[in-house]
């Protein structure tokens, strides 16, 4: 008899991120995410986003992440989630164990610009940056956005002062944080329609004051994106 033993098969090796994806892969997320909406796991907004940057993405590494927070397809996900939104350093934006890594310290007007003016013009404050202790925010014939969903904040306590004169300025919010409203609107209103929710322990404060003077300041309460796509139509097949 021979001694000679069969060959163990070798494991599969993993695909390397940067290696390029094809027409097939895309395919197959975008599968994935179409199973998704079914489920009711996205939303129609999260499922476009998605969708665009599947249709975008040249490598592994691109189409990976549009998929890593959804359950393998046939199999049922936990009944405590995995929460979706992470932040950069990839804690859940808006969570307890994120709030104390954005709260970057300084006084003064440290962080940042100390002011935002739209004159007959518009003005915004997106994305990651970093609010200072005291923001003033002048519209006069335009309009302003300042939104806080990815900021940092130079103290626990930030001060955003508001003049909207035949204008307009709009602050959005992530849940979770606490925010105090003090302007006075004359012939014109500050409003806070939405409700941010149980403040979150370790979440900043946030005062807005000013005068809305034939103009409005209003505060809207938004989650965080998950990621920020932009919008390009899908690729035609030749």
């Amino acid at each position: 008899m021979s001694d000679e033993r069969p060959e163990t098969p070798r494991p599969e090796k993993p695909l390397l991120p940067e290696l390029r994806a094809s027409d097939a892969d895309r395919e197959r997320v975008v599968d994935r995410l179409r199973d998704a909406v079914a489920e009711g796991r996205l939303d129609m907004e999260e499922f476009e986003e998605r969708l665009d940057a599947a249709y975008r993405s040249r490598t592994y590494a691109e189409l990976e992440p549009l998929t890593r927070d959804l359950p393998a397809p046939g199999a049922t996900a936990p009944i405590a989630a995995a929460p979706v939104g992470l932040t950069k350093a990839g804690a859940p934006a808006g969570s307890e164990a994120a709030w104390p890594a954005r709260i970057v310290g300084g006084g003064g007007s440290a962080g940042g610009p100390a002011m935002a003016v739209a004159v007959m013009s518009g003005f915004q404050r997106k994305g990651n940056w970093t609010v200072p202790a005291r923001l003033h925010a002048v519209a006069f014939w335009g309009g302003g956005e300042i939104d806080l969903r990815e900021a940092n904040f130079a103290q626990r306590e930030v001060v955003i002062n508001c003049v909207a004169i035949m204008g307009g300025i709009q602050i959005i919010v992530p849940p979770g944080i606490e925010v105090d409203v003090r302007g006075i609107g004359v012939m014109g209103g500050f409003d806070q329609r939405d409700s941010p929710g149980p403040v979150e322990p370790g979440a900043p404060r946030v005062v807005v004051t000013g005068l809305a003077f034939w103009g409005g300041v209003e505060v809207k309460v938004k989650p965080p994106k998950q990621r920020a796509v932009s919008k390009q139509k899908p690729r035609k097949e030749l």
